[in-house]
């Protein structure tokens, strides 16, 4: 069988941006002032809200698939065309160019970490059960991963996971898990084998949300809203076939999880930069000096952000595995979140905190509470630190035992 031959970029984008015309119309810049002010870092939407946005969502994303643009990258047996990743990052640019809806964190998840890492680890089964439904986002999926008593230190997670008549049995506490009330699959790392090391003795499992002993409780932020979740499981019953990869090895599962995750994160928090660059432009007095620093500051910051974001863009192109900057991103992407929560702040005063009324003032109150959640979310700071101390600095490691 003949492997169809790849379109030329330029043929390429042209039938993207005419099949993105045909269903929905072209961005246009909006004037200061008109259409939403929300700058918010996390939803504060009930539990029919979500829903409701993660089915509009769904329903582009499939359309999307069905045209041959949502798995460009992936093989025909997935859906996929089998295009390079210059492709896939043209197409995101074109596509940025219209209205279309916004990707909640849920659809990266399920898509660009989950559904890679079944393709990876996953059984010939399990392969054909969720890798093209996920890309299609006919199943979406959450992350079971975080703890309390863990913290960032995944490897030590107390959830457990015990053989059973059937198969396994379930128990522990998950948190932080974005996405749990509308998910279809939650992955869990959980410990299998308490004598082993820390590292070792995990496995990982595709946790049915609707199975008995899975329940989801939301958990209010600063905000007022519940993007999180925590997550209990009880006695969860499950068949060797929801384990995903050897018994044992749920450390390497993981793995591939978190670095496909500190990919997608780069570019974070940029839009809100920009938007508080316009908000300086736009006060009805004249910017300080120390105001006019700290503008001039985020702007820097969000160009280098921008930058490193195009370092990780051509690593992928050029078929290697970005590195660091995937952690530089990461913690960059969280500086240019508290620089902008810094100048709205200056700019602002007690417009801040008293809403009078005004376009763009108040609304930024979800920014600045926001914004801190992602120094923890998606691996927190001192764990890109550590990344960076020790795979590219060559300092020596944490004691593990």
């Amino acid at each position: 069988m003949t492997t169809p031959t790849a379109p030329t970029l330029d043929t390429f984008l042209a039938q993207a941006r005419e099949w993105l015309a045909s269903v929905a119309p072209t961005r246009t810049e909006r004037s200061w002032g008109q259409g939403t002010d929300s700058v918010t870092v996390f939803e504060n939407w009930t539990e029919d809200e979500e829903r409701a946005e993660t089915d509009r969502i769904r329903a582009y994303e499939r359309a999307k698939y069905d045209a041959g643009f949502g798995a460009l990258t992936w093989s025909p047996e997935y859906g996929g065309r089998d295009l390079p990743t210059s492709y896939l990052l043209a197409f995101r640019r074109v596509e940025a160019g219209f209205d279309v809806p916004r990707r909640t964190e849920m659809f990266p998840v399920t898509q660009q970490l989950v559904a890679p890492t079944i393709a990876q680890w996953g059984t010939e089964a399990q392969q054909e059960t969720y890798v093209r439904a996920m890309l299609r986002t006919d199943v979406m999926a959450c992350q079971l991963f975080s703890e309390t008593e863990a913290g960032s230190d995944l490897a030590a997670v107390r959830s457990r996971a015990v053989r059973s008549a059937d198969g396994w049995r379930l128990n522990g506490h998950k948190v932080w898990t974005s996405g749990a009330r509308v998910a279809d699959v939650g992955v869990a790392v959980v410990r299998t084998d308490p004598d082993a090391a820390k590292h070792a003795g995990l496995s990982v499992f595709l946790v049915p949300m609707d199975a008995p002993g899975v329940t989801v409780r939301p958990i209010r932020q600063m905000t007022g809203g519940t993007s999180f979740n925590e997550v209990y499981l009880d006695d969860v019953e499950l068949g060797d076939h929801y384990r995903l990869g050897p018994e044992g090895e749920g450390w390497k599962v993981a793995l591939t999880v978190l670095a496909s995750e500190r990919l997608d994160s780069g570019a974070l928090g940029l839009e809100n930069a920009d938007q508080a660059v316009e908000l300086a432009r736009h006060l009805d007095r004249p910017l300080t000096d120390l105001e006019r620093d700290g503008v001039a500051d985020l702007v820097t910051r969000s160009y280098v952000q921008r930058l490193t974001g195009m370092r990780v863009a051509a690593s992928l192109v050029a078929g290697r595995d970005p590195g660091p900057e995937a952690s530089v991103g990461k913690l960059l992407a969280t500086d240019t979140m508290g620089r902008t929560s810094e100048v709205v702040r200056a700019l602002l005063g007690p417009d801040l905190v008293a809403d009078r009324g005004y376009w763009g003032t108040w609304a930024w109150t979800e920014h600045v509470l926001g914004a801190p959640g992602y120094r923890i979310a998606g691996g927190t700071d001192e764990i890109q630190h550590n990344i960076l101390a020790e795979r590219v600095l060559g300092l020596p490691k944490e004691p593990r035992r």
